[in-house]
């Protein structure tokens, strides 16, 4: 894997030497404070940018509503070490109230056994990381594995179905969001809009790459698939202040929803809310059956 990012801004490298800091020191104290062997004797094996910076066609247009986010794969020793409410929330907390860093990161943490796991089944994900991915800090002698390509058949089969579960999942949100704001249930219908949204994401993702982050964080999961897929990004306007307020009441809904008082939505929110998720489902549709259509083309179906 490569390991440098020269074809970086100044701006950028700094600001991915400052995360890692933060990722490094908060686990180390983290750890710190643990009790069973297997969290105490925990290590970061790796720290591997990817996505749209390690393949250099990020975009930085903060005045535009549009930046590319920073996404890191933090590989660890052990599967206990992934837990984020344990171990990374402090370090996400940080870096997210960090004024230096001025775009957004997204971490995702796995165990090196399962990455190793996943790229010898072949899945697309862990197969791009190995190939585009940077490595900013690793260990020695904690390999990846080599990557194992899928049959043409297995990747096609494993997608389809994929496709089909999560599409009804979406739909069913869909239809009891849209029951909940027809009986004034607005909290109701955000929480679930906040649903089909996830949901749509995760059938993206699934079928593109057969995986997706154990993350609730719609924006982070709208990254990913928009980093993938750019007919997704226009799904949710954000030229208008407006506009981004709504996704952000969007995204806050999965917990506010439920158990904040003082989380406010009306019913022209949700209306323009759910016309965004309708379309979302449209298009993760569309470029799905796009995606299948070629990966069914090319096991001979």
């Amino acid at each position: 894997m490569r390991k440098d990012i020269d074809h970086l801004p100044a701006a950028q490298r700094g600001e991915l030497d400052r995360v890692q800091g933060v990722l490094m020191d908060e686990f180390a104290e983290a750890i710190a404070k643990a009790t069973s062997p297997s969290r105490k004797n925990g290590k970061i094996l790796k720290v591997i940018l990817f996505g749209s910076y390690a393949r250099d066609d990020w975009v930085d247009e903060p005045e535009n509503g549009y930046q590319s986010d920073f996404d890191l794969l933090v590989v660890v020793n052990h599967s206990d070490l992934t837990d984020i409410a344990h171990y990374w929330y402090v370090a996400e907390d940080r870096i997210l109230r960090d004024a230096a860093i001025q775009r957004p990161v997204n971490i995702i943490v796995h165990a090196l056994d399962e990455v190793n796991q996943s790229l010898k089944r072949g899945e697309y994900f862990w197969v791009d990381i190995a190939r585009d991915g940077i490595v900013l800090y690793e260990l020695p002698c904690h390999p990846l594995a080599t990557p194992m390509p899928l049959t043409s058949t297995d990747a096609y089969l494993m997608a389809k179905a994929c496709f089909e579960e999560w599409l009804e999942k979406i739909t069913d949100a869909i239809e009891i969001a849209e029951f909940c704001i027809e009986k004034g249930k607005w909290k109701d219908a955000a929480f679930t809009l906040h649903q089909a949204t996830e949901r749509a994401y995760i059938c993206f993702l699934l079928v593109r790459t057969l995986y997706f982050p154990r993350s609730h964080n719609i924006k982070f999961l709208r990254s990913l698939a928009e980093d993938s897929e750019p007919r997704l990004i226009d799904v949710w306007p954000r030229d208008r202040r407006l506009d981004r307020r709504r996704f952000q009441l969007l995204k806050r809904a999965y917990v506010e929803a439920r158990y904040s008082t003082a989380y406010q939505i009306d019913v022209d929110d949700l209306t323009a809310i759910l016309a965004c998720v309708r379309t979302l489902r449209d298009v993760v549709e569309q470029v799905s059956r796009e995606h299948l259509e070629t990966l069914r083309t090319k096991a001979g179906h």
